[in-house]
């Protein structure tokens, strides 16, 4: 049971990082790759910061602050510099390994003997009950505060640059500004998860983020294949699907591994699952066009 309840906390934690993906790809059109890069900066700084004595929520405010410079950076690249968004996203991703390894001193820092979010915070005194109260509270309002946000104007200027960017122009919008405000929301949205889970897991390690983002792209395409089967299409009903997609991803591995299939390959599996997700829309319909 304690499994399992991990899980489901491990999947509320990292929802985060999956509307940070869901706000690149879907309302940006961006693929964004920093994501893999900036969670891991956020674990490193979080830990280094935790290790210095310092409380919890200095931890958690200066990993954000790293995630969001890492997306302003990628976004500058690309905006102001003219380069393409994919490759801007591996440019400072492959930086961000050397900028992790120098903040962590080494590829592993334990955690074990400081304070965090979850002994400051406590429900109660089972650990995984405690960790899923915890992080179901701040994924609570982080869901409400972003769909308060992307339904304000600013919000819906956002949405807009994604959907045309000569039509924001037009308007006297930035589209370059609202690249650099729309990535470095995503990316601190990443970090802040990444530092809930460095803190959950109680250690952060230079590898740690290698493929997250194959993670939060799964949540977003198993929400939207649950949002076209519902045939519902507002802004929180979408964000609440990419919550139930992280959720059902995080229990499908869970089983798997319960299964006795070998952790070396999750990657492989994580990706088969991604791809099938992926997929499905082209396969319905080739089937109803026979």
């Amino acid at each position: 049971m304690d499994f399992y309840l991990s899980a489901i906390a491990l999947a509320l934690a990292t929802s985060m990082m999956a509307w940070g993906v869901y706000l690149s790809v879907r309302i940006f059109n961006l693929p964004d790759i920093t994501t893999d890069g900036s969670f891991t900066l956020s674990a490193a700084i979080t830990a280094v910061v935790l290790m210095a004595g310092n409380p919890w929520y200095i931890a958690v405010v200066a990993g954000i602050a790293g995630g969001v410079l890492a997306g302003m950076i990628t976004a500058f690249i690309h905006a102001w510099l003219g380069v393409n968004a994919l490759l801007s996203g591996i440019l400072v991703m492959t930086a961000l390994y050397s900028v992790n390894l120098t903040v962590m001193g080494r590829s592993n820092i334990p955690l074990l003997e400081t304070d965090n979010i979850f002994t400051a915070i406590e429900f109660t005194t089972n650990v995984y009950l405690n960790y899923f109260f915890v992080v179901l509270l701040i994924a609570t309002i982080v869901f409400l505060l972003m769909r308060w946000f992307l339904l304000t104007d600013f919000g819906l200027a956002l949405r807009a640059t994604g959907q045309s960017e000569k039509m924001v122009s037009t308007m006297g919008i930035s589209v370059n500004r609202m690249k650099l405000a729309g990535l470095g929301i995503a990316n601190g949205l990443t970090a802040f998860s990444a530092s809930l889970i460095t803190q959950m897991q109680q250690f952060a390690d230079i590898n740690m983020g290698i493929g997250i983002v194959i993670f939060g792209l799964g949540a977003v395409m198993i929400g939207e294949s649950l949002q076209k089967l519902s045939g519902q299409n507002g802004i929180g009903f979408q964000l609440l699907m990419v919550l139930i997609g992280c959720l059902l991803f995080r229990l499908i591995m869970a089983f798997t591994l319960a299964s006795g299939v070998d952790p070396n390959l999750m990657k492989l599996f994580n990706a088969t699952v991604v791809l099938v997700f992926v997929s499905l829309p082209v396969i319905r319909k080739k089937l109803l066009a026979r």
